[in-house]
């Protein structure tokens, strides 16, 4: 049986006629087994086990009471920070019971958490970015320029690979093009690993070549995995993009060859040694709405819209940068893009109080991060401009 949750809140300034109509309405509207209220002297008492928060919000605007009182109603409820999610409701009560299992620690332990991930030998001493390449646009070929940096130097890694780089587009030998494609990729990717620091974190934002049956997303997890890191979740960037045609490739109206549209991409978090990044506290810079907001893994974010400015054909959007940064690394941080483009990970960067290295082959496109990055104030989000 779950019990209820009981918040009190205290009325004693209000009239009990508002009161009243408040307590009867709302459980009228809502069924007793979700939650229910009732006046106890000057308290009300709101029991709780699930409510969709959007609703209780609409219904206490439609209330002809007092907007004070609507108000204090609705925050005491959304200032609860530990709940569960099911569907559109908070799950107040009950919502943890599955971790009361008994000898849980002990199952976890035989199960061995990332078993594939433990018999790694990256050293725990962290180092220092060199000074020299501290808030850096540096334009070079990342698989060479890395091999100048220390180990364990990088806190986050942010970056999103192009798809073209180095190659030959026009080749027919598809079987070659991509095999090349993978080991210049996968070199970078072991430096990059190479320079993150124990307990880093390493995102990368890929979308899967769903046309030609590609799968990068899973060779690129293949990848990390095989290199003893962990895989620490997995993002859905939901872009609501639906600019495509229904019938451009595959069969129409038959199960011959059907082609599935995509409206999203992925982003793939995985961790150096150790799930846990050590950091201070004072250098947190994520709220509690965000948090609760962004740790479900499914973020819908509209598309990078500047591009054309930029000069840029595939950039991701700011917003996405910050989130990842945000809730992945702390103030004062080093990020890296090896793959910077642009600049969207370093201007992010810049803007959230973290330091930054950013590192591409093509001069044209250093030039447009160094000079949004000379335009960037410290807090100025552009989204919210």
């Amino acid at each position: 049986m779950v019990d209820y949750r009981k918040e009190i809140l205290d009325v004693s300034s209000f009239p009990v006629e508002e009161c009243l109509k408040l307590v009867n309405a709302f459980n009228k509207n809502f069924p007793k087994k979700d939650a229910y209220m009732f006046l106890n002297e000057e308290s009300l008492h709101i029991m709780l086990k699930q409510l969709d928060m959007i609703k209780y919000r609409e219904f206490l605007d439609g209330l002809n009471i007092s907007t004070d009182l609507t108000n204090k109603a609705f925050d005491i409820i959304d200032s609860i920070g530990s709940y569960g999610l099911k569907g559109s409701k908070r799950l107040f009560s009950g919502y943890n019971a599955e971790r009361k299992v008994i000898n849980r620690k002990a199952k976890e332990q035989s199960r061995s958490k990332h078993y594939y991930a433990n018999d790694h030998n990256f050293s725990k001493v962290n180092n220092e970015l060199p000074s020299e390449y501290e808030n850096k646009i540096i334009c070079a070929d990342s698989s060479e320029f890395l091999k100048k940096l220390p180990d364990n130097c990088i806190d986050i890694i942010f970056t999103s690979p192009p798809y073209n780089f180095g190659l030959d587009y026009d080749s027919h030998n598809d079987t070659a093009r991509w095999n090349d494609y993978f080991d210049m990729l996968f070199a970078i990717f072991k430096e990059c690993i190479r320079v993150l620091k124990y307990g880093g974190r390493f995102v990368v934002n890929v979308q899967p070549l769903y046309s030609d049956y590609i799968p990068i997303h899973h060779i690129t997890s293949n990848f990390f995995i095989q290199n003893k890191m962990i895989w620490k979740g997995e993002i859905i960037w939901e872009k609501n993009n639906y600019n495509c045609k229904y019938s451009s490739w595959g069969s129409w109206k038959s199960p011959a060859s059907p082609y599935l549209k995509y409206t999203w991409e992925f982003v793939e978090v995985y961790c150096k040694g150790d799930l846990k990044k050590q950091g201070d506290n004072e250098n947190i810079d994520i709220t509690a709405e965000e948090f609760k907001s962004w740790v479900v893994a499914k973020w819908s974010i509209a598309p990078e819209r500047n591009m054309q400015e930029f000069g840029h054909p595939a950039m991701f959007p700011e917003q996405l940068a910050e989130r990842v940064l945000k809730l992945f690394s702390y103030k004062n941080d080093v990020v890296l893009d090896p793959f910077n483009g642009a600049g969207t990970t370093t201007v992010v960067a810049k803007k959230t109080g973290r330091r930054y290295l950013g590192i591409d082959i093509s001069e044209e496109y250093c030039k447009t991060a160094q000079k949004r990055i000379d335009e960037a104030d410290l807090g100025q989000l552009s989204w919210f401009d």
